[in-house]
Protein backbone atom coordinates (compact mmCIF):
# COMPACT_ATOMS: atom_id res chain seq x y z
CA UNK A 1 0.00 0.00 0.00
CA UNK A 2 1.42 3.57 -0.85
CA UNK A 3 -0.10 6.50 0.58
CA UNK A 4 -0.98 9.99 -0.35
CA UNK A 5 1.91 11.74 1.09
CA UNK A 6 4.23 13.54 -1.96
CA UNK A 7 6.19 16.46 -2.53
CA UNK A 8 2.95 18.29 -3.58
CA UNK A 9 0.90 17.33 -0.74
CA UNK A 10 4.02 18.58 1.13
CA UNK A 11 3.88 21.85 -0.24
CA UNK A 12 0.01 22.60 -0.21
CA UNK A 13 0.25 21.63 3.24
CA UNK A 14 3.08 24.20 4.35
CA UNK A 15 1.08 27.04 2.17
CA UNK A 16 -1.39 26.46 4.44
CA UNK A 17 -0.02 26.82 8.02
CA UNK A 18 2.88 28.53 7.04
CA UNK A 19 1.18 32.04 7.96
CA UNK A 20 0.80 30.26 11.54
CA UNK A 21 4.44 28.92 12.20
CA UNK A 22 7.80 30.04 12.84
CA UNK A 23 10.25 28.99 10.07
CA UNK A 24 12.70 27.54 12.48
CA UNK A 25 16.25 28.59 12.47
CA UNK A 26 18.80 26.06 11.21
CA UNK A 27 22.24 26.54 13.16
CA UNK A 28 25.88 25.43 12.01
CA UNK A 29 27.61 24.22 15.28
CA UNK A 30 31.08 24.87 15.33
CA UNK A 31 31.50 22.62 18.76
CA UNK A 32 30.20 19.70 17.72
CA UNK A 33 31.46 20.14 14.27
CA UNK A 34 34.75 20.11 15.66
CA UNK A 35 33.82 17.16 17.69
CA UNK A 36 32.94 14.75 14.61
CA UNK A 37 34.83 15.93 12.55
CA UNK A 38 32.04 16.87 9.76
CA UNK A 39 29.67 20.04 9.42
CA UNK A 40 26.45 19.67 12.01
CA UNK A 41 23.48 21.47 11.55
CA UNK A 42 21.13 22.15 14.22
CA UNK A 43 17.26 22.13 12.97
CA UNK A 44 15.75 23.89 15.97
CA UNK A 45 11.98 22.78 15.66
CA UNK A 46 12.16 23.25 19.72
CA UNK A 47 11.97 26.90 19.15
CA UNK A 48 8.94 26.35 16.96
CA UNK A 49 5.32 27.84 18.58
CA UNK A 50 4.34 25.19 21.65
CA UNK A 51 8.08 23.92 21.55
CA UNK A 52 7.56 21.16 19.08
CA UNK A 53 7.21 20.24 15.37
CA UNK A 54 3.69 18.86 16.63
CA UNK A 55 2.10 21.93 15.97
CA UNK A 56 2.51 21.56 11.91
CA UNK A 57 0.74 18.19 11.64
CA UNK A 58 -1.91 19.30 13.87
CA UNK A 59 -2.90 22.52 11.76
CA UNK A 60 -2.66 20.91 8.56
CA UNK A 61 -5.06 18.00 9.80
CA UNK A 62 -7.87 20.63 11.38
CA UNK A 63 -7.30 23.00 8.06
CA UNK A 64 -8.38 19.52 6.09
CA UNK A 65 -11.43 18.25 8.03
CA UNK A 66 -13.03 21.82 8.08
CA UNK A 67 -14.45 20.44 11.80
CA UNK A 68 -15.86 22.59 13.99
CA UNK A 69 -15.13 20.69 17.15
CA UNK A 70 -11.86 18.44 17.29
CA UNK A 71 -10.50 16.31 20.01
CA UNK A 72 -6.85 14.79 20.51
CA UNK A 73 -5.69 12.03 23.79
CA UNK A 74 -2.38 13.76 24.48
CA UNK A 75 0.10 14.31 27.80
CA UNK A 76 2.30 16.27 25.75
CA UNK A 77 3.38 17.84 22.97
CA UNK A 78 0.60 17.11 20.56
CA UNK A 79 -1.92 18.56 23.30
CA UNK A 80 -0.25 21.85 23.12
CA UNK A 81 0.36 21.41 18.96
CA UNK A 82 -3.94 20.44 18.57
CA UNK A 83 -4.53 23.11 21.08
CA UNK A 84 -2.73 25.94 19.56
CA UNK A 85 -3.68 25.11 16.05
CA UNK A 86 -7.87 25.28 17.70
CA UNK A 87 -6.70 28.79 18.97
CA UNK A 88 -5.55 29.75 15.40
CA UNK A 89 -8.41 28.00 13.57
CA UNK A 90 -11.15 29.10 16.11
CA UNK A 91 -12.18 25.69 16.59
CA UNK A 92 -13.07 24.02 20.28
CA UNK A 93 -10.79 21.63 21.45
CA UNK A 94 -10.64 18.73 24.01
CA UNK A 95 -8.03 16.65 24.73
CA UNK A 96 -8.57 13.68 26.93
CA UNK A 97 -5.47 13.40 29.01
CA UNK A 98 -5.35 10.12 31.67
CA UNK A 99 -5.38 10.85 35.40
CA UNK A 100 -1.58 10.96 36.05
CA UNK A 101 -1.00 13.67 33.42
CA UNK A 102 1.28 16.23 35.12
CA UNK A 103 0.00 19.58 36.32
CA UNK A 104 2.23 21.55 34.24
CA UNK A 105 1.54 19.84 31.11
CA UNK A 106 -2.40 20.34 31.50
CA UNK A 107 -1.72 24.10 32.32
CA UNK A 108 0.28 24.45 29.37
CA UNK A 109 -2.59 23.00 27.00
CA UNK A 110 -5.05 25.04 29.13
CA UNK A 111 -3.28 28.44 28.32
CA UNK A 112 -4.28 28.15 24.51
CA UNK A 113 -7.96 27.59 25.11
CA UNK A 114 -7.96 23.90 24.92
CA UNK A 115 -11.28 22.33 27.28
CA UNK A 116 -9.35 19.52 29.12
CA UNK A 117 -11.01 15.75 30.31
CA UNK A 118 -9.08 13.66 32.48
CA UNK A 119 -9.86 10.19 31.79
CA UNK A 120 -8.25 6.51 32.30
CA UNK A 121 -5.33 5.50 34.07
CA UNK A 122 -3.19 5.96 30.78
CA UNK A 123 -3.10 7.01 27.41
CA UNK A 124 -4.59 3.56 26.45
CA UNK A 125 -8.01 4.52 28.20
CA UNK A 126 -8.05 7.68 27.79
CA UNK A 127 -7.98 6.46 23.66
CA UNK A 128 -10.48 4.16 24.29
CA UNK A 129 -12.92 6.58 26.15
CA UNK A 130 -11.52 9.13 22.99
CA UNK A 131 -12.88 6.95 20.26
CA UNK A 132 -16.69 6.97 21.92
CA UNK A 133 -16.74 10.75 21.28
CA UNK A 134 -19.23 11.85 18.79
CA UNK A 135 -19.29 15.33 18.95
CA UNK A 136 -15.55 15.85 17.77
CA UNK A 137 -13.38 14.96 14.42
CA UNK A 138 -10.32 13.11 16.91
CA UNK A 139 -6.66 14.12 15.55
CA UNK A 140 -3.97 11.53 16.01
CA UNK A 141 -0.80 12.33 16.58
CA UNK A 142 1.10 10.02 13.58
CA UNK A 143 -1.12 7.49 11.92
CA UNK A 144 -2.87 10.13 9.77
CA UNK A 145 -2.05 11.05 6.22
CA UNK A 146 -2.69 15.05 6.42
CA UNK A 147 -0.74 14.88 9.76
CA UNK A 148 2.17 13.40 8.11
CA UNK A 149 2.05 15.83 5.57
CA UNK A 150 1.98 18.82 7.89
CA UNK A 151 5.06 17.53 9.58
CA UNK A 152 6.54 17.12 6.52
CA UNK A 153 6.70 20.72 5.69
CA UNK A 154 9.94 20.45 8.17
CA UNK A 155 12.16 19.00 4.91
CA UNK A 156 10.79 22.37 2.85
CA UNK A 157 12.88 24.99 5.20
CA UNK A 158 15.53 22.46 5.45
CA UNK A 159 16.34 22.05 1.83
CA UNK A 160 15.98 26.05 1.62
CA UNK A 161 18.57 26.75 4.46
CA UNK A 162 20.74 23.82 3.58
CA UNK A 163 20.50 22.33 -0.14
CA UNK A 164 23.89 20.53 0.30
CA UNK A 165 22.44 18.31 3.24
CA UNK A 166 24.20 14.84 2.83
CA UNK A 167 22.34 13.57 6.03
CA UNK A 168 19.37 13.62 8.27
CA UNK A 169 18.95 12.68 11.75
CA UNK A 170 15.56 12.34 13.07
CA UNK A 171 14.19 11.34 16.19
CA UNK A 172 11.58 8.25 15.77
CA UNK A 173 7.97 7.83 18.27
CA UNK A 174 4.91 6.97 16.03
CA UNK A 175 7.08 7.87 12.77
CA UNK A 176 4.92 10.62 11.35
CA UNK A 177 7.60 13.20 11.41
CA UNK A 178 10.03 11.11 9.45
CA UNK A 179 7.97 9.62 7.13
CA UNK A 180 6.77 12.72 6.23
CA UNK A 181 10.22 14.51 5.96
CA UNK A 182 11.58 11.54 4.36
CA UNK A 183 9.12 10.91 1.46
CA UNK A 184 10.26 14.93 0.55
CA UNK A 185 13.62 14.35 0.97
CA UNK A 186 14.09 11.91 -1.12
CA UNK A 187 11.90 12.42 -3.89
CA UNK A 188 13.71 15.57 -4.04
CA UNK A 189 17.26 13.99 -3.70
CA UNK A 190 17.62 10.25 -3.19
CA UNK A 191 21.41 10.52 -2.70
CA UNK A 192 20.31 12.10 1.09
CA UNK A 193 20.35 9.55 3.68
CA UNK A 194 17.95 9.83 6.56
CA UNK A 195 18.82 7.66 9.57
CA UNK A 196 16.03 7.81 12.45
CA UNK A 197 16.83 7.50 16.42
CA UNK A 198 14.87 6.03 19.25
CA UNK A 199 15.61 5.23 22.90
CA UNK A 200 16.26 1.26 23.47
CA UNK A 201 13.98 1.66 25.52
CA UNK A 202 11.06 2.20 23.51
CA UNK A 203 12.52 0.23 20.17
CA UNK A 204 9.12 -0.54 18.13
CA UNK A 205 10.67 1.59 14.89
CA UNK A 206 13.83 -0.71 15.18
CA UNK A 207 12.22 -3.70 15.36
CA UNK A 208 9.43 -3.33 12.81
CA UNK A 209 12.17 -1.62 10.42
CA UNK A 210 14.06 -5.02 11.28
CA UNK A 211 11.81 -7.56 10.53
CA UNK A 212 9.98 -5.78 7.76
CA UNK A 213 6.19 -5.21 9.40
CA UNK A 214 4.61 -3.28 12.38
CA UNK A 215 5.70 -4.96 15.87
CA UNK A 216 4.32 -3.60 19.16
CA UNK A 217 6.79 -3.92 22.31
CA UNK A 218 6.22 -3.35 26.18
CA UNK A 219 7.72 0.28 26.47
CA UNK A 220 9.88 1.08 29.69
CA UNK A 221 10.24 4.52 31.31
CA UNK A 222 12.60 6.84 29.22
CA UNK A 223 13.27 10.69 29.35
CA UNK A 224 12.52 10.70 25.53
CA UNK A 225 9.03 10.20 26.48
CA UNK A 226 8.17 12.17 23.53
CA UNK A 227 8.68 9.27 21.37
CA UNK A 228 7.75 6.42 23.92
CA UNK A 229 5.21 4.45 22.17
CA UNK A 230 4.16 0.73 22.07
CA UNK A 231 3.72 0.52 18.30
CA UNK A 232 5.15 2.69 15.23
CA UNK A 233 1.77 3.82 13.16
CA UNK A 234 1.14 1.61 10.13
CA UNK A 235 0.62 5.13 7.72
CA UNK A 236 4.09 5.77 8.51
CA UNK A 237 5.90 2.44 7.99
CA UNK A 238 4.62 2.31 4.82
CA UNK A 239 6.58 5.50 3.84
CA UNK A 240 9.28 4.54 6.58
CA UNK A 241 10.19 1.46 4.66
CA UNK A 242 10.48 2.96 1.21
CA UNK A 243 12.81 6.07 2.59
CA UNK A 244 14.44 5.49 5.20
CA UNK A 245 17.70 4.04 5.31
CA UNK A 246 17.96 2.57 8.58
CA UNK A 247 16.08 2.96 12.47
CA UNK A 248 18.63 2.27 15.41
CA UNK A 249 18.33 3.05 19.43
CA UNK A 250 20.43 4.73 21.64
CA UNK A 251 21.07 4.37 25.42
CA UNK A 252 19.47 6.46 28.17
CA UNK A 253 22.86 7.53 29.17
CA UNK A 254 24.11 9.02 26.36
CA UNK A 255 20.64 11.17 25.64
CA UNK A 256 21.42 12.52 29.22
CA UNK A 257 24.61 13.64 28.17
CA UNK A 258 23.28 14.91 24.41
CA UNK A 259 20.75 17.28 26.74
CA UNK A 260 23.39 18.58 28.76
CA UNK A 261 25.84 19.40 25.87
CA UNK A 262 23.40 20.57 24.02
CA UNK A 263 22.52 23.17 27.02
CA UNK A 264 26.00 23.97 27.56
CA UNK A 265 27.25 24.56 24.23
CA UNK A 266 24.58 26.17 22.28
CA UNK A 267 21.86 26.79 25.02
CA UNK A 268 19.34 25.37 23.73
CA UNK A 269 16.87 23.78 25.97
CA UNK A 270 16.20 20.33 24.10
CA UNK A 271 13.75 17.23 25.23
CA UNK A 272 15.24 13.90 25.27
CA UNK A 273 13.07 13.20 22.17
CA UNK A 274 14.78 16.12 20.31
CA UNK A 275 18.16 15.18 21.71
CA UNK A 276 18.40 11.30 20.58
CA UNK A 277 19.91 12.47 17.45
CA UNK A 278 23.30 13.95 19.32
CA UNK A 279 23.27 10.95 21.42
CA UNK A 280 23.46 8.53 18.85
CA UNK A 281 26.93 10.95 17.34
CA UNK A 282 27.72 11.11 21.12
CA UNK A 283 27.32 7.04 21.38
CA UNK A 284 28.44 5.54 17.71
CA UNK A 285 29.12 6.57 14.35
CA UNK A 286 28.79 3.49 12.45
CA UNK A 287 25.91 4.73 9.91
CA UNK A 288 28.32 6.30 7.23
CA UNK A 289 27.55 9.75 7.65
CA UNK A 290 28.56 12.03 5.04
CA UNK A 291 30.20 15.81 4.97
CA UNK A 292 26.78 17.80 6.29
CA UNK A 293 24.70 16.66 8.59
CA UNK A 294 21.73 17.79 10.34
CA UNK A 295 19.93 16.83 13.46
CA UNK A 296 16.66 17.47 14.29
CA UNK A 297 15.65 18.92 17.45
CA UNK A 298 11.93 18.37 17.62
CA UNK A 299 10.68 19.85 20.67
CA UNK A 300 11.92 21.70 24.36
CA UNK A 301 9.56 20.66 26.47
CA UNK A 302 11.09 19.07 29.09
CA UNK A 303 10.07 18.77 32.83
CA UNK A 304 12.21 22.06 34.66
CA UNK A 305 11.84 19.18 37.57
CA UNK A 306 13.85 16.68 35.79
CA UNK A 307 16.41 19.16 34.03
CA UNK A 308 18.77 19.11 37.11
CA UNK A 309 18.11 15.13 37.28
CA UNK A 310 19.26 14.91 33.96
CA UNK A 311 22.38 17.04 34.34
CA UNK A 312 24.15 15.42 37.24
CA UNK A 313 23.39 11.85 35.86
CA UNK A 314 24.85 13.27 32.56
CA UNK A 315 28.36 14.96 34.53
CA UNK A 316 28.55 11.58 36.44
CA UNK A 317 28.44 9.61 33.14
CA UNK A 318 30.89 11.36 31.54
CA UNK A 319 33.05 11.82 34.65
CA UNK A 320 32.56 15.59 34.52
CA UNK A 321 31.90 14.58 38.44
CA UNK A 322 32.94 11.74 39.89
CA UNK A 323 32.42 10.06 43.24
CA UNK A 324 34.76 8.01 45.66
CA UNK A 325 35.75 7.53 48.97
CA UNK A 326 38.78 7.51 50.84
CA UNK A 327 39.71 5.25 53.80
CA UNK A 328 41.88 7.22 55.88
CA UNK A 329 43.62 6.57 59.54
CA UNK A 330 44.27 9.78 60.89
CA UNK A 331 42.24 12.18 60.28
CA UNK A 332 43.83 15.69 61.60
CA UNK A 333 46.98 14.52 58.90
CA UNK A 334 45.11 12.41 55.92
CA UNK A 335 42.01 14.63 55.12
CA UNK A 336 43.72 18.13 55.11
CA UNK A 337 46.11 15.75 52.78
CA UNK A 338 43.64 14.42 50.42
CA UNK A 339 42.21 18.10 50.42
CA UNK A 340 45.66 19.33 49.25
CA UNK A 341 45.94 16.81 46.49
CA UNK A 342 42.57 17.79 44.86
CA UNK A 343 42.87 21.33 44.76
CA UNK A 344 46.33 21.17 43.92
CA UNK A 345 45.51 19.65 40.78
CA UNK A 346 42.62 22.01 40.15
CA UNK A 347 39.58 19.55 40.74
CA UNK A 348 36.42 21.64 42.36
CA UNK A 349 35.51 19.65 45.87
CA UNK A 350 31.29 19.67 45.36
CA UNK A 351 30.89 18.06 48.70
CA UNK A 352 32.48 15.98 51.42
CA UNK A 353 31.24 13.98 54.30
CA UNK A 354 32.55 11.16 56.83
CA UNK A 355 30.09 7.78 56.36
CA UNK A 356 29.64 7.61 60.32
CA UNK A 357 28.67 3.86 59.82
CA UNK A 358 31.45 2.91 58.19
CA UNK A 359 33.34 1.49 61.40
CA UNK A 360 34.91 -2.37 61.15
CA UNK A 361 37.49 -3.91 63.61
CA UNK A 362 39.55 -2.51 65.06
CA UNK A 363 38.20 0.98 64.36
CA UNK A 364 41.01 2.25 63.84
CA UNK A 365 40.07 4.10 60.47
CA UNK A 366 37.22 5.56 58.76
CA UNK A 367 35.61 6.74 55.07
CA UNK A 368 35.54 9.89 53.83
CA UNK A 369 33.13 10.72 50.65
CA UNK A 370 34.04 12.92 48.52
CA UNK A 371 31.90 14.54 45.31
CA UNK A 372 34.60 15.99 42.81
CA UNK A 373 34.09 18.48 39.93
CA UNK A 374 36.55 17.85 36.89
CA UNK A 375 37.36 18.97 33.54
CA UNK A 376 37.13 15.80 32.04
CA UNK A 377 37.43 11.80 32.49
CA UNK A 378 41.31 12.29 32.43
CA UNK A 379 41.45 14.72 35.11
CA UNK A 380 39.13 12.48 36.82
CA UNK A 381 41.86 9.84 36.49
CA UNK A 382 44.98 12.05 37.01
CA UNK A 383 42.99 12.76 40.41
CA UNK A 384 42.45 9.09 41.45
CA UNK A 385 45.95 8.36 40.47
CA UNK A 386 47.49 10.97 42.38
CA UNK A 387 45.54 9.31 45.50
CA UNK A 388 46.67 5.96 44.70
CA UNK A 389 50.48 6.67 44.37
CA UNK A 390 49.93 8.32 47.96
CA UNK A 391 48.61 4.72 49.14
CA UNK A 392 45.40 5.92 49.76
CA UNK A 393 42.93 3.21 49.51
CA UNK A 394 40.30 4.70 47.18
CA UNK A 395 36.64 2.72 47.34
CA UNK A 396 33.35 3.06 44.96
Amino acid sequence: MRVKVTIDSIEKAYNGIKSFIHKTPLIYSNSFSKMFSRNIFLKAENLQKTGSFKVRGALNKILKTKAKKVCAVSMGNHAQGVAYAGKCLDIKVKIIMPLVASIAKMEATKYYGANIILKGNNLSESLAYAKKLKDCEFIHPYDDIDVINGQGTLAIEILKDLPEVTDLIIPVGGGGLIAGIAVYIKEKNPRIKILGIQSERARSGVESFNKGNVVKIDVEPTIADGISVEKIGEIPFELIKHYVDDIVSVKEESIAKAIMNLLERKKLVVEGAGAVGLAYLLEDNSFKIGKNTLLLLSGGNIDMMLIDKIIYSALISSKRIISFSVEIHNFSKEFYDIIKIITKQRGIIKNVFKDSFYMTPPFDHMRINFLVETKDEKHGDEILSTLLKRKYKILY
